[in-house]
């Protein structure tokens, strides 16, 4: 492994940002020495990483000149106002936020796109993309040389981590609420989200779509390289606290193969393919582990040209987090 690295991590208090230590951690990443950075409302407070807990501090007066790798794991506010600065002091960066063009930062998902990196200059400005983009492009890029692709239609089933521990919090109380028959009080969620489902993850535009949806179709089309690909992406909040779950239709122009549509995805790196009869769920396969499970792989009912799909996986660890240190050993690895 390559030789220790300085590194920092905005946003480490947060799901994905203490996750994301978390991996560090797992995967033995080549850390000198560990910057956690926040908002004042969290500095203060500590994070353990390696039996140590280390002290989160606030972003703002951090000097990035100390350390090589940034991670930005907070909002796409928090991501504009400091990637100039940190790459200006010659910092490289992987951010999650989705808040720089692609021109300035390419979406990687290592197992689809690791290429984009060859021929990159220091300091690095790398995105992760959102943890739907991610797992749709992982199993969606082993199949490009099998199917004509023509269009992809999703629903997105996803859980609310994805919007930060309030919206856990909130489903927890909601839960208990009505489990024990007390009235319910909306508070993150503008209505009950236990037990329930809302057809819509964010406010939609004038023309009915979420700043979510459009993020996921442009961030898959950029990692597939595919910029004219049609793709229909509907988000459903699930009264889920983590997994995220898919149902993908992708249109050919010609009849799928399933048998080599199997043997490929059982092959592909990042994939745990079910088998026939079975399906994955987010609870009881997903959560906490590092691959995107999918399973009941089928034709359409009438059209041979149709493939359809079921796709979990832990939209904080795989999806997010994981992502963008595959990501950072990359770089690390040929680059830094």
């Amino acid at each position: 492994m390559s030789q220790p690295i300085d590194i920092a991590v905005i946003g480490a208090t947060g799901i994905v940002g203490e996750t994301l230590v978390q991996i560090l951690e797992e995967r033995d990443f080549p850390v000198g020495n560990l910057h956690l950075l926040a908002s004042s409302e969290s500095a203060g407070s500590s994070v353990l990483f390696r039996n140590k807990n280390v002290r989160v501090r606030e972003v703002d007066a951090f000097d990035f000149s100390k350390v090589r790798l940034a991670f930005f794991t907070a909002g796409p506010a928090i991501t504009l106002s400091y990637a100039a600065r940190a790459h200006a002091a010659g910092c490289s960066l992987v951010d999650l936020s989705g808040a720089l063009p692609a021109d300035q930062a390419p979406q990687v998902v290592p197992e689809a796109n690791a290429t984009v990196l060859a021929g990159m200059k220091m300091p690095f400005q790398v995105s992760s993309p959102s943890p739907s983009a991610t797992t749709l492009a992982v199993v969606l890029a082993p199949l490009l040389d099998l199917v004509d692709l023509q269009s992809v239609h999703v629903t997105a089933n996803l859980a609310v981590s994805a919007q930060g521990r309030e919206a856990v919090s909130e489903l927890a109380r909601q839960t208990t609420e009505l489990l024990n028959m007390r009235p319910l009080e909306p508070t993150f969620f503008d209505r009950q989200m236990a037990f329930n489902l809302l057809a819509q993850v964010g406010k939609p535009d004038a023309h009915g779509h979420t700043l979510l949806e459009k993020r996921l179709v442009r961030e898959l089309r950029q990692v597939l390289a595919k910029p004219s690909l049609k793709i229909s992406a509907t988000c459903v909040q699930a009264p889920v606290f983590f997994g995220d779950s898919f149902s993908v239709t992708l249109q050919s122009a010609n009849a799928v193969d399933l048998e080599k549509v199997n043997a490929t995805l059982e092959d592909a790196e990042g994939i745990e393919l079910v088998e026939a009869g079975d399906y994955p769920t987010a609870v009881g396969d997903a959560v906490g582990q590092d691959v995107v499970y999918v399973g009941r792989v089928r034709a359409g009912v009438d059209e041979p040209s149709e493939l359809n799909l079921w796709l979990t996986s832990d939209n904080v660890r795989k999806g997010a987090a994981l992502n963008a240190v595959q990501v950072a050993e990359l770089l690390i690895k040929d680059l830094l």
